[in-house]
């Protein structure tokens, strides 16, 4: 009877264990290589290095490891989210995820960081980070002194170094091939500390960087300078800029300029890629107001209007590095009123196409050497319509992504 008992508690316990693995199983395979969200890995020995967020709480990132022939392989992305300019925007920032590790959530990976071989068939294997993004600068500032009637801290270099210095323990020193990747105001500093970067990295067969949809531009005309001016100046103020950026830009020009890639990328030597509309979004919304994106898009904007954004896109071109040397500065300009190539356009469905060429399989084929390219679209003289405003879904049967516009 014994022995009858024990066989069935034996039984159960097969049949109990059969049915935790299929559904393991099925959770594992519900998730869509396309877009999944990755939990935030907290380094809690940056505090001892005054490495902390705006509120003072540990920085921050998002890890999802490589595997297959992409173990050795990383990209390292700098996030973006616009920048604080005064101490009023700073202290509203630490109630949030832009000023506070304690507020950031799980984050969506996608884009690039797909895990989809044929969406994404350079990259998906790789080790994907992404930079979480709470000093509100940048991640240029340096300054010590906290105010205790704030308790603002203003510490994003620091912040870029403590994360690097995990994650190179974490098997980047061993990376074969590596990018440094920055969107919008991540864009700077993935040129900022390109260099830098590639010398933590002395063993690895390949180390480049992008900046994407981050490359703004230093207005000549004043009246589409000013937003921007009283921006960067703000930020320069607030970060220390003046101490913490490069003394071969500063000592030729006032800090808030260097906050431009533009005056800062001649003395990158490590090669360097630049995505980014000559109508980007964020672009025309900060030099014009955000009267001007529906306007744009709904293609009313008046003669005077249209005129005003030619010579926006006439001074932005003028900014870019020279298309002499591609192989060490590649570009890829397009005309649609959009923001960010990494992400939701780094699929074949919203890809960017300018004269027949796909922005994804530009960049992949500059990365690896296996064509320089530096495009711009000289076709369009004003912004095309944004057509991939898109709204995610996920089929619950086939797990497959519906992209709705």
């Amino acid at each position: 009877m014994m022995m009858a008992s024990r066989s069935l508690q034996l039984f159960i316990l097969f049949v109990c264990s059969l049915t935790i693995i299929t559904i393991e199983c099925s959770e594992v395979e519900k998730q869509n290589p396309n877009l999944y969200n990755i939990t935030k890995t907290v380094v809690h020995s940056a505090v001892s290095k005054g490495a902390v967020c705006l509120d003072g709480s540990p920085p921050a990132y998002y890890f999802d490891p490589g595997f297959g022939d992409g173990v050795d392989n990383w990209i390292v992305q700098i996030s973006g989210g616009a920048w604080c300019v005064n101490v009023t925007d700073c202290i509203g920032r630490t109630k949030t995820q832009l000023g506070s590790s304690k507020y950031m959530d799980k984050l969506e990976f996608q884009g690039i960081h797909s895990k989809n071989k044929s969406a994404n068939p350079d990259f998906y294997n790789w080790n994907k980070v992404i930079l979480a993004y709470c000093d509100g600068g940048s991640f240029v500032g340096d300054v010590e002194y906290v105010d205790s009637a704030t308790n603002l801290h203003f510490r994003g270099k620091r912040i870029f170094y403590a994360i690097l210095e995990e994650l190179l323990e974490k098997g980047l020193k061993n990376a074969k091939n590596a990018l440094l990747a920055g969107g919008s105001a991540g864009g700077y500093p993935a040129v900022l500390y390109c260099d830098n970067f590639r010398d933590s990295l002395p063993s690895a067969a390949r180390v480049k960087c992008l900046n994407d949809c981050g490359y703004f531009p230093h207005f000549k005309n004043p009246e589409l300078e000013k937003n921007w001016h009283v921006r960067f100046s703000g930020v320069a103020e607030l970060q220390g800029a003046a101490q913490s950026l490069p003394k071969s830009c500063t000592s030729k020009m006032k800090p808030e300029l260097c906050l431009y890639s533009q005056n800062i990328q001649q003395d990158i030597k490590t090669p360097l890629f630049i995505f980014m509309s000559a109508y980007d979004n964020v672009e025309t919304k900060y030099t014009f107001g955000d009267y001007m994106g529906g306007l744009i898009d709904g293609g009313k904007c008046s003669a005077s209007q249209n005129q005003s954004l030619i010579e926006m896109r006439s001074e932005f071109l003028n900014a870019l590095p020279k298309g002499d040397n591609p192989n060490l500065r590649g570009v890829f300009v397009d005309s649609v009123h959009h923001h960010n190539s990494l992400l939701r356009r780094w699929i074949p469905e919203t890809a960017i196409n300018v004269n027949g060429q796909l922005h994804t399989k530009v960049f992949a084929d500059w990365y690896f050497d296996r064509k320089y390219t530096y495009l711009i679209d000289e076709t369009n003289e004003l912004p095309l319509t944004n057509n991939a405003r898109l709204i995610w879904q996920v089929d619950n049967t086939t797990g497959r992504v519906i992209y709705t516009a």
